[in-house]
């Protein structure tokens, strides 16, 4: 084996901890700086963990000391720090979405390209048993031919529980580019590409109440849509209906459910990495549990990071950016849709990525 891949993290948020968890201890990577805009808080990371350098910012972008940049910023940065670190000659994986616009996601791939170097994206939660085990489902003919999927995410808002849910609500927020990720990946995942969207947003809140944390009790405005649904047409004629939303107490509907002319699969929820699969056949009188059969075992954010680093330039990695453009062009046209009223068909495409193998925890 070589030298351990070398990785910066820029932005050590809520987010950064699950990160910081799975990139301990694995021989294959080295974590070699950390960077904050508040300088105390990298300071603290870095003080916990042996080798590693707290810097600044542009120290770790334009530095020799990393190969990839970890950007896990708030969504409105990543876009500028994934080409600044791009136009270092660095490699990226980028905290879902990939930017807070088409154009500036479109600008990412295509200079990265023109640089030679590779930019991967979360959620990386489909690539664990969860969501791999439904794909072998469907793949190995359990529902015949899929005809339709639903996805339905319904949360009362991040602002009961992040101390600083702000940026949930401006440019770049809001339950569709927030989540959506995470379902409208495992559809790709599950059915292939998207040809073109409908939507329909709402707003009926105008602020938020922070719930914990030192400012508990401030009220926050909501500038964005914090109720949106969307129908997908995917390109093997498959539709699927998504449903995110900052407004609902509570929902008994399965995360995803995909259709098919012989049974229904009840898929978990897309933001973990396992869960059980449930499959009802045409003709059954149940639900019966299907056994894990494909994904990572045990595994945890960053996996993706991972997967991108064994890659190199031999496949492309399975949270690849194209894939990543292609879910924020979906999101963004369905908001699009929802504003405009008409249907959007998409300039972007993506093949599904290789299934993963069921493969052990390390």
């Amino acid at each position: 084996m070589g030298d351990p891949h070398r990785i910066g993290v820029v932005g050590l948020g809520v987010i950064s901890r699950a990160y910081l968890d799975t990139l301990r201890g694995r021989p294959e990577v080295r974590l070699t700086e950390v960077a904050d805009l508040d300088r105390t808080r990298s300071e603290a990371v870095a003080a916990g963990l042996p080798g590693v350098e707290a810097v600044d910012v542009e120290h770790l972008l334009a530095g020799g000391n990393v190969d990839t940049v970890l950007n896990l910023t708030v969504p409105a940065a990543h876009a500028e720090i994934t080409l600044r670190a791009i136009d270092a000659g660095k490699n990226v994986f980028v905290e879902k979405p990939l930017a807070v616009t088409f154009q500036d996601g479109r600008t990412i791939i295509d200079r990265a390209l023109a640089a030679g170097v590779r930019v991967g994206c979360a959620p990386d939660t489909v690539l664990g048993t969860g969501t791999q085990t439904a794909r072998a489902a469907i793949d190995g003919g359990l529902i015949g031919r899929p005809l339709f999927a639903t996805a339905v995410m319904v949360t009362p808002g991040h602002e009961r529980w992040h101390p600083d849910p702000d940026f949930y609500y401006t440019a770049g927020g809001g339950p569709l580019l927030d989540m959506g990720p995470y379902y409208i990946t495992a559809l790709i995942h599950l059915l292939g590409p998207v040809r073109a969207v409908i939507g329909a947003a709402g707003r009926l809140r105008t602020e938020r109440v922070i719930g914990s944390g030192p400012r508990a009790g401030l009220r926050i405005p909501v500038e964005v849509d914090s109720h949106v649904s969307g129908v997908l047409e995917h390109v093997n004629g498959a539709l699927s209906t998504i449903t995110t939303s900052f407004d609902g107490v509570a929902t008994t509907a399965a995360p995803i459910e995909v259709h098919g002319e012989l049974g229904t699969l009840a898929v978990p929820d897309p933001n973990h990495f396992d869960g059980d699969n449930r499959l009802f056949p045409l003709g059954g009188t149940g639900w019966r549990t299907l056994p894990r059969s494909a994904g990572h075992v045990g595994a945890g954010r960053g996996i993706g990071l991972f997967d991108q680093v064994a890659a190199g330039r031999e496949r492309t990695p399975r949270a690849g950016g194209e894939l990543a453009l292609h879910v924020l062009e979906t999101m963004t046209a369905v908001l699009r849709a929802a504003s405009e009223g008409r249907r959007i068909e998409l300039t972007t495409t993506a093949e599904r990525p290789p299934p993963v193998p069921l493969t052990p925890a390390r």
